[in-house]
């Protein structure tokens, strides 16, 4: 049980990135509206949260237009679902250990 801790990755270790990258895992994306609402954060969290995973390369951002209405949408890049599930399966090993 060596280094139990090693995998748990810093970068989703605040609720919000937590809960950003968790709806990116079971959607196919994901709209800044719809983040916010689920997540009942602020626009401001929403925004630095989603630019710190933007910077690891673990979400994609996309910007159009819907309805002369800009939008915003994130995906989870190959890179963030791997990094998510290590750190998943490290969270789980250290509440199972024995598993």
């Amino acid at each position: 049980m060596k280094n139990i801790i090693q995998h748990i990755n810093k970068a989703f270790d605040h609720r919000v990135r937590l809960g950003i990258m968790s709806i990116l895992m079971v959607n196919e994306y994901a709209d800044f509206n719809m983040l916010k609402e689920l997540l009942g954060a602020t626009d401001g969290n929403i925004a630095s949260h989603t630019k710190a995973l933007e910077k690891e390369e673990y979400i994609k951002v996309e910007k159009s237009f819907i309805n002369r209405k800009p939008n915003t949408r994130y995906i989870a890049t190959a890179e963030g679902r791997e990094a998510f599930s290590k750190h998943i399966e490290a969270l789980e090993k250290l509440i199972n250990p024995n598993d």
